[in-house]
Formats: structure tokens, sequence, C-alpha cells
């Protein structure tokens, strides 16, 4: 079995270091007489993905460099949220690589938890995308409540320049482009006076 052996500190973790995970993990991988094929070390935050070593080693993944990535604990893989953590889990899946949690059993893509494990993030990210929109939801209340407008404000029209577009020969086409609005706008307000004669949509 190959390995791959990442580990993580944040900038924020001070007087911590990587070589405390290292040694465990190498330890874990010669135990049970895996090849360590390379180690990726990140120090900076893991609320993103967007890590030099991190992303090196999907890019190694997909060129089935390992057959395994094993980390010390899942928040030193990435502190991403739940939705996140498990798109990158499934895409190693997809890629035909393993996963394996030093400190957490439970988290081994090789063990007997896999699909148990997969099915329980897939539950939690779902709850966190209805928590999101909720929360999208609850907000939008909020603003209407206040009396705050949403969506777009509305956008005055030169009627002027619709005549002077159209006396040259213009579609309405390419008159809602010069404009800069929908053909379907200009189709209602040529339809209503009294919006033409105020120039507004």
């Amino acid at each position: 079995m190959r390995a791959a052996i990442y580990a993580r500190v944040s900038t924020k973790d001070k007087g911590q270091d990587t070589e405390n995970q290292l040694a465990q993990l190498r330890e874990f991988a010669a135990r049970h007489d895996w090849q360590v094929s390379r180690e990726y070390v990140d120090h900076e935050t893991g609320s993103t993905n967007d890590r030099t070593e991190f992303q090196a080693m999907f890019q190694d993944a997909s060129r089935h460099r390992f057959d395994v990535v094993l980390f010390w604990a899942l928040d030193r893989f990435t502190r991403e949220g739940t939705l996140e953590t498990l798109q990158h889990l499934n895409q190693l899946s997809a890629l035909g690589v393993g996963f394996k949690s030093f400190t957490e059993a439970y988290l081994d893509s090789c063990g007997v938890w896999k699909d148990m494990i997969i099915a329980m993030l897939a539950t939690l990210a779902k709850q966190e995308r209805l928590r999101l929109s909720e929360r999208v939801k609850a907000g939008l209340d909020r603003a209407r409540a206040k009396g705050k407008k949403l969506g777009r404000p509305p956008k005055s029209v030169d009627m002027e320049q619709i005549s002077a577009l159209r006396s040259k020969g213009l579609g309405w086409k390419r008159i809602a482009t010069e404009l800069g609005v929908g053909v379907g706008t200009l189709y209602r307000l040529a339809g209503d006076g009294s919006k033409i004669q105020r120039g507004v949509i």
C-alpha cells in the first residue's frame, strides 16, 4: 500500500509544529507496511482548500501516485465545514484513493465503517445546506420587515434615445443590448404610456 502523509498546523497554532503529527503517522505507516510515497505539510489555516501542499496532494492523487491519504485528525486535513469535507473525501474516493485518520478510528475508508461515515457526512452536509438556506431566508425576511427594498433598483430609460435608435432601424433586441435592459422590459415599456412618459422601468 502506497501512502501519502498529510500534516498541517495553522500559523495561529503558536508553539506547535508538524513533527509530532509526522512522527506518529510515519510509525503507523511502518507498522502496517505502508510505503510512504510523499509527505505533504502545510503551515496555514485549514479553513480554505487554497493550500499549496493540499492542492499538490490532490494533483498527485489524480496521477495515482498513492493509494491512501493518512492524516492525524480530520481537523488537520481540513476545517472548511462539513460540505467541503465531504466533497474532498468523495473526490479522493472517486480517484480510487482511500483515507485514514490516525486519531479517529471510525474515519477509515479502508475499514468496515467507510459507507457509514460517508453517509453520515452526507447527512450533515445536507443539514448544513438547509441551515444556510434558512439563514439567508431569515435575513431577507428581516430586511423586508425593516422596509428595505430587495432586488435590482428601478432603471431609468431615456425614451428619446429609444426613439432615436428605432429611427435608425435598430430592432428591439439590439436596443435592449445597447441600453443594458431586457427585451421584455422594452416591450412592456412601449406598451405602457405612463411609463413611457416617466421613462422609468
